[in-house]
């Protein structure tokens, strides 16, 4: 089987018509029919022969082909079990020989699993649904997993927070959780127009690459509660969401005088190297 052109909204939507298959919006399914931007992203990836990489949301595989052609073996976690077997048949030559293996079901629920068969792959990559990307990215890293190297399409708001500074609207606990592990930067961005169904918003691309002094605390799992607990609620400063943390507002107060953080902030506006102070008096003196 031949797949589709995958830069035509016409020969996907006839694709799909003759093939049985719609497209569902729970599944956030948006078809990139960029080729420049497909290229675009692919490069980004650095990606040589031999090279393994997951691609979360292949869809009908418009960028598993740009990635195949690259010689890397190439792991797709498809949650549309018709899209899945599409793939099979598409690139039956590389699925055959074992370049391609084909994950089907959420990829929230199954990337575990393959983690444990084969370990990370060398590249993660994918265009993640708007309603699980925050998601993924932050499971990855509560897991201890982290990739050589992240290529994601992700809704713009999403990439903001992924990519926010201290002190700003966007900074968040998934602020700090993806900045902690990576060093992160936009690659491109890509209205509605580049996809079909064109979405209602826009997206844009980052590159997550791991920070070479990871992970800069004495107790990543302790920093990885804290930082989620001091975001639960944003309006209170960074003593009551610390209270509520430890369940003592004496010891609270200590830690934060111990890391030298005035209470009264509220915590979006403590930089990140400040928290893994604060965590590392918390794991020495106050737990």
């Amino acid at each position: 089987m031949n797949h589709p052109d995958y830069n035509s909204p016409a020969a996907l939507k006839s694709f799909l018509a003759g093939a049985g298959m719609a497209v569902h919006k729970q599944f956030g399914q948006n078809f990139l029919i960029n080729a420049k931007a497909r290229a675009r992203l692919v490069r980004a990836l650095s990606l040589s022969a031999g090279m393994t990489v997951w691609e979360i949301g292949p869809g009908l595989g418009a960028m598993t082909e740009c990635i195949l052609k690259t010689g890397a073996r190439l792991t797709v976690f498809e949650i549309d079990r018709g899209f899945a077997a599409a793939l099979k048949e598409f690139f039956a030559t590389e699925y055959t020989r074992g370049q391609l293996t084909v994950v089907t079901g959420d990829v929230l629920k199954t990337w575990h699993k393959e983690y444990a068969r084969t370990g990370p792959p060398d590249c993660f990559f994918g265009n993640l649904p708007y309603n699980s990307a925050a998601t993924l990215i932050a499971s990855t890293i509560e897991h201890s997993v982290r990739f050589s190297r992240c290529v994601v399409t992700v809704q713009k708001e999403v990439a903001e927070r992924l990519c926010a500074a201290v002190g700003t609207a966007a900074y968040s606990s998934l602020s700090i959780l993806c900045q902690w592990a990576y060093s992160v930067r936009p690659v491109m961005d890509l209205a509605g127009g580049n996809f079909w169904p064109r979405p209602r918003v826009d997206s844009r691309a980052v590159v997550l690459t791991p920070r070479a002094d990871f992970p800069r605390c004495k107790n990543p799992p302790l920093f990885m509660r804290l930082q989620r607990a001091l975001f639960l609620s944003r309006r209170k400063n960074i003593r009551n969401n610390l209270t509520a943390f430890l369940g003592n507002g004496d010891a609270a107060a200590r830690a934060l005088t111990l890391a030298g953080i005035d209470p009264q902030l509220r915590p979006e506006a403590v930089p990140i190297e400040t928290l893994l102070q604060l965590s590392d008096c918390l794991n020495d003196a106050i737990l």
